[in-house]
């Protein structure tokens, strides 16, 4: 075939719909129980929006993002992440007038260019959570709560967060300079990405996975021991509620995630045995990110989840999603006249909540019945003269293999009985 899809996207078949299905369930349920509400942003913005909000300095900035000039000679780009584009929308239609914390979220697609690996792809979709407005390390515990109870929900065992804090702008910039001082007398010997970050993005030099850094990074001097009162007092708190909660967590300094705009809390959510990436989501808070884009001081947190990711996880754990019913009725025919009432009683079964198939063939009643049993249904319905004579159709039972005469104008009522 001339034409393949590209690399770092995929085609979801049939098979793994009921696993979007279920995770989307889940969703619905678990957000409704914790008061969150849905809103859809569009899934292309601004180019500036993403370079002010995500960090000029960051990865996704600099050799992530698409971003194309549309007919308007305006620069465009498809979202690398959720989060600046719900600042935007919060901004534009006025959420800020309602009760806080806003506790809304999204379900959809995010774009970037990075090397495909399990899990991770150039187009992946992302369950994506923001509480706006309250700073009170409470609603970090409803956020981070929120995630421990939806992978809960879907089947995954032993949840428990990896947590950090990043400081703020008091207090983080003494901390970063203390990190560049220390990262200098090395930059011998850290990888070229390290090297890079070390003046740019210099927090990044903690997610460092290059093996070659990890006893620089082991030696580097630990944020939390640099953290001002009042972050040490938020950090405090929120480990209290965790506690109180009986969350399990451990605290890990390196911990600081890949964008500019986190202050305070950063966290990811872990399960147990889903290999080498035991983090299912991450996210923090974000108390600056509104005033960078020209808005009022408005606090906030939120985490982002990859749904391909959770799939994958899935299957690796043997988690089943609820399949779809099979179809209740087969309806098979032989003859014209015969087709034409049986395509008449699959769509007034149908109408009737029934799911029902029929052949459009004419092929032999033998080979209808064997495609009724690959779609797995319940039931043949059988039509054919003899049974257009007795006004009344064959009900084959295709799991037990018994068969009655049914009247036409008793099939509906059959069918509600057995169900």
């Amino acid at each position: 075939m001339k034409y393949k899809s590209l690399t770092g996207t995929r085609d979801v078949l049939p098979e793994e719909q009921p696993y979007w299905r279920y995770i989307e369930k889940k969703i619905i349920k678990v957000t409704s129980l914790f008061g969150f509400v849905r809103v859809d942003p569009p899934i292309f913005e601004e180019t500036a929006l993403f370079a002010r909000g995500v960090g000029e300095g960051t990865d996704i900035v600099e050799k992530e993002m698409y971003t194309f000039q549309d007919k308007g000679k305006k620069s465009i780009t498809l979202r690398p992440e959720f989060t600046a584009g719900f600042m935007r929308l919060y901004l534009q239609n006025g959420l800020y007038v309602r009760t806080k914390p806003v506790k809304l979220y999204s379900v959809g697609p995010i774009f970037r260019y990075e090397r495909p690996q399990a899990g991770r792809f150039r187009q992946h979709t992302q369950f994506n959570v923001e509480a706006l407005g309250e700073q009170d390390p409470s609603v970090d515990v409803e956020v981070l709560s929120l995630a421990h109870q939806l992978y809960t929900e879907i089947g995954f065992k032993d949840i428990t967060f990896q947590l950090n804090s990043t400081g703020c702008p008091q207090c983080r910039p003494a901390y970063i300079q203390k990190l560049r001082h220390y990262y200098t007398k090395h930059s011998e010997i850290i990888c070229p990405d390290c090297q890079r970050r070390l003046d740019k993005n210099t927090l990044r030099l903690l997610d460092c996975k290059v093996e070659n850094c990890q006893p620089v990074k082991a030696g580097a001097p630990v944020i939390r021991d640099h953290l001002c009162l009042e972050c040490q007092d938020h950090f405090s708190a929120l480990l209290h509620y965790l506690d109180l909660l009986d969350k399990p967590y451990s605290i890990n300094h390196t911990l600081v995630r890949g964008l500019d705009y986190y202050t305070k809390t950063v966290f990811e959510v872990w399960a147990q045995g889903i290999g080498s990436q035991s983090a299912m989501c991450g996210g923090g808070r974000y108390d600056g990110l509104i005033e960078q884009l020209g808005g009022p001081p408005t606090p906030g947190i939120g985490f982002g989840s990859g749904i391909e990711r959770i799939i994958i996880s899935m299957q690796e754990q043997d988690i089943s999603p609820e399949q779809d019913a099979p179809p209740r009725a087969f309806l098979i025919h032989a003859g014209k006249e015969a087709k034409n009432k049986a395509i008449q009683t699959a769509f007034e079964l149908r109408q009737n909540g029934f799911p029902a198939l029929f052949s459009f063939t004419d092929r032999s009643i033998k080979a209808q019945l064997r495609e009724a049993n690959k779609f797995g249904a319940h039931f043949a319905v059988i039509i054919g003269d003899q049974e257009l004579e007795q006004n009344a159709a064959a009900v084959k039972n295709l799991k037990d293999g018994t068969q009655s005469l049914i009247a036409f104008s008793d099939l509906l009522q059959f069918f509600q009985n057995i169900e």
